[in-house]
């Protein structure tokens, strides 16, 4: 196998780094997981971490925008073309895997709270939640083409949707027997679509 060239090797180690992090970051929380931790966990030096990251919450921004864009690809995929009802039952899957999952939600939410003293963080966390809002405009596009078109324009569709999924994602860490339905309901009724008969939903 040839020799990685300096460039490659710095690039492989960038991946490790953020792929370690991720892990860390997901399963024990923002806090708790030091510099010195995914360094060790990687395999590599804590100067290997600071070679490619300023510091913890420069390396957790660019964690976020893995995640943020792993789930905007994955729901975009899934609905992409396809009819109205069956974009919103794929959406739904994908909702009741993730709305609400512990280690992404509180990941999110502890970061926040990181940046509210922080202007310099809140405005990095603020630009990639215009980022976030965006793709999902273009998605609630794909639905505001429907039969029905949508009484918002897709940009407060989408803002409506992610602040629902927001709130909805922290109420299930703390109770999972809310059912994430509610959703996909929301999203109908906002679309003036009716919901299906419950024979429907459980088929």
């Amino acid at each position: 196998m040839p020799r990685l060239t300096r460039v490659e090797s710095q690039a492989r180690t960038r991946e490790l780094l953020i792929a370690t992090a991720k892990d860390l970051f997901l399963r024990d929380g923002y806090h708790a997981t030091s510099l010195e931790k995914v360094a060790e966990a990687a395999g590599f030096s804590k100067g290997a971490v600071y070679s490619n990251f300023r510091n913890k919450d420069e390396l957790c921004l660019v964690v976020l925008d893995d995640i943020h864009a792993e789930h905007i690809k994955s729901v975009g995929q899934a609905i992409a073309g396809r009819p109205f009802d069956d974009a919103v039952a794929l959406f739904s899957e994908w909702a009741e895997r993730m709305i609400g999952d512990e280690g992404w939600t509180v990941l999110e939410v502890e970061f926040g709270l990181q940046a509210r003293r922080d202007p310099a963080l809140r405005a990095e966390l603020a630009a990639r939640d215009r980022a976030v809002r965006d793709a999902i405009t273009a998605l609630a596009r794909t639905f505001d083409d429907s039969a029905n078109p949508a009484p918002l324009p897709p940009a407060e569709l989408a803002t409506a949707l992610l602040s629902l999924g927001i709130g909805l994602g922290i109420q299930r860490v703390i109770d999972p027997a809310i059912e994430v339905s509610i959703l996909a309901d929301t999203l109908r009724a906002l679309l003036g679509v009716p919901r299906p008969a419950q024979s429907e939903k459980d088929a």
